[in-house]
């Protein structure tokens, strides 16, 4: 009989483990859950996501009933052991109970549980969501009384402590680029998205000097034959006398003078569309928005002075996030021309962030758009014949120095062999 009472009092403990385990298990896989696919999960209608994430919505609550539930079963446990372990080896060594118990539980109803859980938190929480939901309603009295003074002590040290679970950008940009499960290039995409309000108009746009424009003050010979030859669908009108600009024509509407025998500059005139005007700092994401709230495609970007300094379209935004639209941009870049040596002859008027895209480099960005405004940052003047200097992991050799610019560089990877990165000096060649 005593040997029959010994074995159902271990069948207890061993009940009691299984169920503290449940109870450790539910609470690490509870806290384990990713918020945003459980929120993913619940929108879908599915049960047990919605019930956990019902649970969660008051953690407090959740977190005290099952620790009720565990520190209960936890504390019967090492009552029934504690006579099981007087029963076989006496009051002498009962000091010994609490040490072999905690042991058993560790391995048993703590680590192994909640590692089991950490690791598939799902498949633990969901189910455990049916039963902790009744469990929560029937000992909703002590759990609300025991979290009345549980919150009042810690009260000094969790305020102001609560934080949004919103993510910001910089996080969602880790998330995406850390944890999501896409294809490179959608992933990069995604990652160009987020990148949009860092990255203004200025840093994209067309510069003045490369815009293809119609003077109208020009021959009506000269503009029938740019526009027959233009390679874009839009082009600014200006008066190249005073700077005017006077519309924007699309070629389309081009054809209704273009096909009369003769036509003036009015006949032009009237076919434009108002000038889109937009300021340089403006970030592209802002862009993007007033391109589809506006109806344009191509806007005129212009300084703190009023001046235009640039052009900027709707396929220019777009190619920030898609990426160029030919297949090897280096070598498709006009301002690209890759040597056989492994340098690269690159025109002065080539931005920065077109040749870190196209070559993979990492020159600064932060200052100067153009290879030609970098070069003169670190020269701080304007060299009277070619020099050599490093930028960053890179050589530059300037090939044309005119009308105060540097019109041409050769720049090629600089050998692990030579100066520091921060050696910046320019060094004159013989």
């Amino acid at each position: 009989m005593a040997d029959a009472s010994a074995t159902v009092l271990f069948a207890i403990v061993l009940v009691l483990t299984l169920i503290s385990a449940y109870f450790a298990s539910s609470e690490t896989a509870m806290i384990a859950l990713n918020r945003y696919r459980l929120l993913h999960l619940a929108k879908q209608g599915q049960r047990g996501p919605r019930k956990a994430q019902r649970l969660l919505r008051r953690p407090d609550r959740l977190l005290g009933v099952i620790l009720i539930g565990n520190n209960l079963v936890n504390f019967a446990a090492a009552t029934v052991f504690t006579v099981l372990w007087i029963r076989y080896f006496g009051d002498a060594t009962a000091w010994l109970a609490p040490v072999a118990l905690t042991i058993w539980f560790l391995i048993f109803a703590e680590v192994g549980p909640k590692t089991v859980a950490a690791a598939r938190p799902e498949q633990i929480a969901f189910p455990s969501a049916f039963l902790l939901q009744p469990l929560l309603k029937l000992l909703y009295p002590v759990v609300v009384f025991i979290n009345a003074i549980a919150n009042f002590l810690v009260r000094p040290f969790v305020r102001g402590a609560a934080e949004s679970e919103r993510l910001s950008i910089e996080e969602l940009r880790t998330v995406v680029n850390e944890s999501a499960r896409l294809p490179a290039r959608r992933q990069n995409m995604l990652l160009r998205v987020l990148d949009l309000e860092k990255v203004t108009v200025e840093d994209i746009m067309v510069p003045r000097s490369e815009v293809s424009s119609i003077d109208i003050d020009a021959p009506l010979e000269d503009i029938t034959e740019q526009l027959a030859n233009s390679p874009h669908t839009r082009l600014p009108v200006l008066s190249e006398g005073d700077k005017t600009v006077h519309g924007v024509l699309h070629l389309r509407r081009a054809a209704r003078f273009l096909l009369k025998d003769t036509y003036t500059a009015e006949d032009v005139l009237a076919e434009l569309e108002a000038p889109y005007f937009v300021p340089a700092g403006t970030p592209l994401h802002t862009q993007l928005a007033n391109f589809q709230k506006e109806r344009h495609r191509l806007a005129l970007v212009v300084d703190e002075y009023g001046n235009i300094r640039g052009m900027v379209t709707l396929e220019d935004i777009l190619e920030e996030i898609v990426g160029e639209f030919t297949t090897d941009f280096a070598a498709n870049a006009p301002d690209i021309h890759p040597q056989d040596d492994g340098s690269y002859y690159i025109d002065g008027t080539a931005l920065l962030r077109d040749l870190n895209r196209a070559l993979g480099w990492s020159l600064p960005t932060d200052g100067p758009r153009t290879l030609n405004g970098l070069l003169l940052e670190r020269l701080e003047s304007i060299p009277e014949a070619n020099v050599c200097l490093r930028v960053g992991d890179h050589l530059v050799e300037t090939l044309q120095i005119k009308d105060n610019a540097v019109r041409s560089a050769r720049l090629w990877r600089a050998p692990s062999a030579d100066a520091p990165a921060g050696d910046e000096r320019p060094a004159e060649e013989d």
